[in-house]
């Protein structure tokens, strides 16, 4: 193997700041200002009365909310309202995405039903009433009468419209989101409720509460006529009731003939990687003493789950060892793992709020920052849903906003529901953005399908490809087997996403230890989704695709080949160049280029139509010589991430897939095509769904692969083309690894 080309690095040093073109946001008008005064002034003054009926407490502080719908030509975040809202004394507070049929709108053709953005508005009552008076004072031309024509709709926010779903009337514990004002603390709206909820004579669960962004998440506990009562309470943005944990039931595991195999008497490759599995816990005979580092208990007053430990092992063996072949030597791990029991036996008493007690064990781990890889195979029993993001997705996707962790999720055994209703879909959490959400594929190799059992896409937009990725999970026809507790060796056939996700995790640590510290978690990320295959199936089934069980194919570069990995940073607002190498005398004959981006966004959990803070608009330039007008500065563009593959006509319309935290196209062209190429990189960020009013820089990993057939040699071209720029970057362990 000392021959054998690996990954090239330092492909930051090919990148350099540009001034960036003019943008002209302007844009056609739906209405005019006298339109949009006929239309708005009865909406807003029913809106007013309605708010004025609702109970003072219901109200805090003189506050209430109402909605706000854009009209669908104006999603943009430079359309956002805000002359209008500070004009009137008004905030948003949160927004999510609804559709709707406008009067009239900018595009050709009759209006049709199509998606836009439903913003939360809060104010006192006063300044709702007062808002009609203002819409008629205010002048053409200036910031707020264009607001005024943007909006297609004003209208309360009922409390009937707060239920996600009434749930089954025996439940009698609800998960209630609310909307905090970022203007003002936290207390007002806090206090004010804990007072309402207590004279409808509804229960608290304070010790289990969340923040995400402004939104409030607490567990209540009320009747029927209770909870009718409490959604007049103006700030609540959802109710639901409280699912149970999904990730240990009995319909989760498979049931088969127990067999047996040989352990490695090796210790892990590398003692790099800090890897950590959530979960059940372990028995006390795990059989792991010499890859396990930790074995954490993050509540030793109480006992386990009955098969939390059981699950436990298997998805932890999962993750060392992969599938296990009756009668062999499992492999050898890569490196030592901490199991952390963050699911008790708390949930088997049918506690209700077990699963607040789980998602505060894991909070209080991803707040620990102690780990570059996680693993969740486990989370609520709950199918996402497009409008509203769940506490668990909201708190985890804040942990891993920074990028530093590699966090795979498990999206959950329901694949066999019905689909129409969405009860197929990914459950909470794996449609986090900034995790790796993994479903599981039917057997190991190229000749492989969805497993039936796997939930299925798509995700919220955005993060609609999910699951991201797809790893071996077992299937009746081909069991994934792994370690049981009992004597030394013992394994038993199982099945299941909670096996796949920790498998692919397996991988991605399988990288760290190869390739070391010069691989960031983003850029591993990076290396398995440009990795993966879909082969044929369908996005929404697959993701990205299955990732290439031999690891040598993600870390080395056959002949005719050459991986570049660009890692560095991006300021809000400005422009990034990045040169793609070619080397020297150009290529020949048809060549295959394909480029992932991946980064890691803050979220707005209270912003379900802006979910994502940050966003690329990536241009692709092959060639420097074409252009299209001899003055313009920069070279022609050509289009190279397909969004059409993955996005409705809906979210392409919306121009949603900037503000995917993925990236990923390939493209086949002729080599003498291109030219000095370049990928323009501008990070937009956006805040509550309008223009940021100060953003920070994020991290982003960049993969590009050339494929030139013609030129074998390409990897050493390269090389001496780029040397004062890029390297090989070299494997930290003996080659080769067993995988």
């Amino acid at each position: 193997m000392s021959n054998t080309n690996f990954l090239i690095g330092r492909g930051e040093l090919l990148t350099h700041d540009i001034k960036g073109p003019k943008i002209n946001p302007s844009k056609a008008d739906a209405y005019t200002l006298p339109e949009a005064r006929a239309r708005l002034t009865p909406q807003i003054i029913a809106t007013s009365e309605e708010l004025n009926k609702l109970p003072i407490d219901a109200c805090p502080g003189g506050f209430a909310v109402a909605r706000f719908t854009m009209n669908p030509s104006y999603i943009a975040k430079s359309f956002f309202p805000n002359a209008l809202l500070r004009r009137a004394g008004l905030e948003s507070v949160g927004s999510r995405t609804r559709k709707i049929t406008p009067e009239k709108w900018t595009k050709k053709g009759p209006p049709s039903e199509t998606a836009t953005t439903e913003i939360f508005v809060a104010g006192r009552r006063s300044s709702f009433s007062d808002l009609a008076l203002l819409t008629s004072q205010v002048e053409d031309g200036s910031p707020e009468s264009a607001d005024l024509t943007r909006i297609e709709q004003v209208e309360p926010f009922l409390p009937e419209e707060r239920f996600f779903d009434y749930g089954d009337p025996a439940n009698f514990y609800y998960e209630v989101g609310i909307h905090l004002l970022p203007s003002l603390p936290d207390t007002l709206v806090k206090q004010s409720f804990k007072k309402y909820a207590q004279e409808v004579g509804a229960s608290i669960f304070e010790n289990y509460n969340f923040t995400a962004g402004n939104l409030w998440f607490v567990p209540v506990k009320c009747n029927h006529e209770q909870t009718l009562a409490l959604s007049k309470f103006s700030f609540i943005r959802v109710i639901r009731p409280i699912p149970k944990l999904r990730g240990m039931r009995p319909t989760q595991r498979a049931v088969g003939t127990m067999a047996s195999c040989s352990l490695p008497a090796e210790q892990p490759w590398s003692s790099e990687p800090k890897v950590a599995v959530l979960d059940g816990g372990l028995p006390n005979n795990h059989g792991l003493d010499l890859w396990l580092n930790n074995n954490y208990v993050m509540d030793t007053a109480v006992p386990p789950l009955v098969e939390g430990p059981d699950h436990g092992l298997a998805v932890t063996s999962s993750l060392l060892f992969g599938p296990i072949t009756p009668g062999k030597t499992a492999n050898r791990p890569y490196s030592y793992v901490d199991h952390i029991r963050v699911l008790d036996g708390g949930s088997a008493t049918e506690d209700p709020l077990e699963l607040y007690r789980t998602l505060g064990h894991v909070e209080e781990v991803l707040l620990s920052k102690r780990y570059e890889f996680v693993n969740l195979s486990l989370g609520p029993d709950l199918p996402i849903e497009d409008t509203e993001v769940h506490s668990w997705t909201s708190v985890i996707d804040d942990l891993l906003s920074d990028g530093d962790t590699f966090m795979t999720v498990a999206v959950g055994n329901n694949g066999l529901n019905d689909r129409s209703s969405g009860n197929a879909r990914v459950q909470v959490p794996s449609d986090c953005v900034n995790a790796v959400s993994v479903g599981s594929s039917s057997n190991v190799g190229d000749d492989w399908e969805r497993a039936p059992y796997s939930a299925i896409g798509p995700g919220r937009s955005p993060g609609i490809v999910k699951p991201d990725l797809m790893a071996f999970g077992g299937t009746t026809n081909q069991y994934f087997h792994v370690l049981s507790q009992g004597s030394s060796g013992t394994i038993s056939p199982q099945q299941g996403t909670s096996f796949a996700a920790p498998y692919l995790l397996r991988t991605a640590v399988g990288v760290k230890a190869i390739m070391g510290s010069s691989l960031t978690p983003l850029a591993i990320k990076g290396l398995l989704v440009h990795a993966a295959d879909p082969l044929s199936h369908d996005k929404s089934e697959v993701g990205w695709g299955k990732v290439p069980e031999d690891i040598m194919q993600i870390v080395s570069c056959s002949d005719g080949v050459a991986r570049i990995v660009y890692q560095g940073e991006l300021k809000p607002g400005k422009y990034l160049r990045a040169q793609l190498p070619v080397p020297d005398g150009g290529l020949t004959g048809n060549i295959k280029l394909k480029a992932t981006f991946c980064y890691a966004s803050p979220t707005d959990p209270q912003d379900s139509a802006s979910y994502t803070k940050a966003g690329l608009k990536v241009t692709f330039r092959p060639n420097v010589n074409k252009k299209k007008n001899p003055k313009q500065k920069s070279a022609d563009t050509r289009t190279f991430f397909e969004q059409k593959s993955f996005a409705t006509e809906d979210e392409q319309r919306a121009d949603s897939g900037k503000w995917e935290t993925v990236l990923h196209g390939m493209q086949t062209m002729r080599g003498k095509g291109l030219e000095e190429p370049v990928f323009d990189i501008h990070y937009n960020a956006r805040e509550a769904g309008g223009p940021a009013s100060s953003a920070h820089k994020i991290t982003y990993a960049l993969i590009i692969t050339v494929e030139a057939p013609k030129h074998p040699d390409l990897y050493n071209d390269i090389l001496r083309t780029y040397a004062k720029a890029l390297v090989p970057i070299q494997p930290q362990v003996s080659i080769p690894v067993r995988v």
